[in-house]
């Protein structure tokens, strides 16, 4: 039975894949809801990422409920054809957005019926229920390493790089070695740098995308459920498949592929960047330790003097000046309860697309969604009983005092 008739409708802040493919799941459900997204469009965060970023998941599981994407985009879609499918899905969805709205601070609604939500320009949002969305790569992170201010190259993180020209001739150091300093490192191989090293802290793991067609992907959606030391075993005859990079700065990892996935690090796939480095055409050195002016020291002794170093060092939630003070969230900054549960702080909050599944980010947000809507669904209708009676029982002693005035 369609739920109309909330005094609020739900807020969903994020117009990105998990905000969208939740608030399309509410609206099936009849559950009228509104996507709050600070940008102009939906997809913002995707919108800045790198020109030649592809998806890692493929075509089929990168979808969100109620709309593939097309074939016409291939099995491993383009970051602007991804885009094209998001405004689509919102458009296919009906889905109600108000663009422009930052929303800063989360907070219940007096006698907690329901949520405040204060945005940019004063403004004052009531919402029945809410759920979290911006994205689990929402601010840049850049390490305080000793003497950063002072360097007098080009410094900037990786969400500010768009495309190599930019970097023809010039020496480049990519700090981080995960999927976007990977693949950052070859496309400017690949175009023209000058000199191209790649400071790696921790030796990743590298997979194929696909092997003889069998998606990297597939192996993690069957694995994901398996013990750890067993998949850490399975994993052994994969790393082989691909070219021993120890003799040129990149050696195998110690620590098996899905014990280090437990710790956060997902693989890297690699498009490019093991060919870079068999050629020389990215150099892997030591972790940055320090800066000196025009020089950067690492932590193997070694100094350099890039002309641009390009930070591929990951994002924070920047979820705590949002919902921190509601006791939601662990000392990392992440949400202590995901999905459909609430915690019982802030019963009617929830958070979607705040993990970094092997099995892929964007399935795991198209399986969600259903799942948290069906749970606000039912907290809604809950809700709706007890308050369709204080309102008749006013709406009667109303009825009462009118009739005892007119006596």
């Amino acid at each position: 039975m369609p739920i109309a008739d909330t005094p609020s409708p739900v807020c969903v802040i994020g117009g990105g894949p998990g905000g969208l493919a939740t608030a399309a799941a509410l609206r099936q459900r009849g559950v009228r809801t509104v996507v709050v997204e600070k940008g102009g469009q939906v997809g913002t965060s995707w919108r800045g990422h790198y020109d030649r970023l592809r998806l890692h998941t493929t075509r089929r599981w990168s979808a969100l409920p109620g709309l593939s994407i097309p074939r016409s985009a291939g099995r491993w879609v383009a970051r602007d054809d991804f885009i094209a499918y998001l405004e689509e899905y919102a458009r296919h969805h009906r889905l109600e957005l108000a663009t422009g709205v930052e929303v800063s601070r989360v907070e219940p609604a007096p006698g907690r019926q329901g949520w405040l939500l204060s945005a940019n320009g004063g403004r004052e949002l009531r919402a029945a229920s809410v759920v979290v969305a911006t994205g689990f790569n929402h601010t840049p992170f850049v390490p305080d390493w000793p003497g950063r201010d002072g360097f007098t190259g080009e410094l900037l993180h990786a969400a500010h790089y768009r495309e190599p020209s930019p970097y023809r001739g010039k020496d480049v150091l990519v700090v981080g070695v995960g999927n976007t300093g990977a693949e950052i490192a070859a496309d400017l191989a690949g175009n023209g740098a000058g000199r191209v090293r790649l400071a790696v802290r921790t030796v990743p793991h590298i997979v194929r995308r696909s092997t003889l067609g069998w998606p990297a992907q597939a192996s993690a959606v069957l694995c994901r459920r398996l013990p750890v030391p067993l998949v850490d075993r399975m994993a052994r005859p994969l790393a082989r498949t691909l070219p021993d990079l120890s003799g040129y700065g990149l050696p195998r990892p110690e620590t098996g592929l899905y014990s280090r996935v437990r710790e956060g690090a997902i693989p890297v796939q690699d498009v490019g960047l093991v060919r870079a480095v068999r050629r020389r055409l990215v150099e892997p050195v030591a972790a940055v330790q320090r800066f000196d002016g025009a020089k950067v020291l690492l932590t193997d002794g070694e100094v350099i003097s890039p002309e641009v170093v390009i930070c591929a060092t990951g994002y924070r939630r920047g979820l705590e000046p949002l919902v921190g003070h509601l006791g939601v969230l662990d000392g990392n900054g992440l949400p202590l309860v995901h999905g459909r549960d609430t915690h019982p702080a802030a019963p009617g909050l929830r958070f979607t697309g705040y993990t970094n599944p092997i099995s892929g980010m964007l399935r795991e947000l198209a399986r969600e969604a259903p799942r948290i809507a069906a749970a606000v669904a039912r907290e809604l209708a809950a809700d709706r009983g007890p308050r369709r009676k204080r309102e008749g029982a006013a709406a009667a002693g109303g009825a009462g005092g009118a009739g005892r005035r007119t006596a």
